[in-house]
């Protein structure tokens, strides 16, 4: 019995518009054509994985980003073109990325 059923069993009555949605899936992320840069730096020192070369619009650069914290259940921002991942975590980053679609390189160790 999945969401939906359990909801359909405690609001019997309710009928749902079609804009509702129950959960976000990563539709329309843009996959660029030109190669993602994966790097590696230690900041104040500690790992940080940054990822550069995204060239979608920032919906989809927003998107990527919390995507690749979710998956990684991980800390990180999104700012100035760049995706900032807390620790060292490339080889999983360039799987998933390649598992979207993406070309990617390592850069730095």
């Amino acid at each position: 019995m999945d969401l939906k059923d359990k909801l359909k069993d405690l609001f019997p009555d309710h009928v749902p518009a079609e804009n509702d949605k129950i959960d976000e899936k990563q539709e329309g992320l843009w996959i660029p054509h030109d190669t993602v840069e994966c790097h590696y730096e230690k900041r104040n020192g500690k790992p940080t994985t940054i990822i550069k070369g995204y060239t979608g619009n920032d919906e989809d650069f927003k998107q990527l980003a919390k995507e690749l914290k979710k998956f990684l259940g991980i800390g990180g921002s999104a700012k100035n073109g760049q995706i900032i991942l807390q620790g060292d975590y490339r080889d999983r980053i360039m799987k998933y990325l390649k598992d979207l679609g993406m070309d990617v390189k390592r850069v730095g160790g």
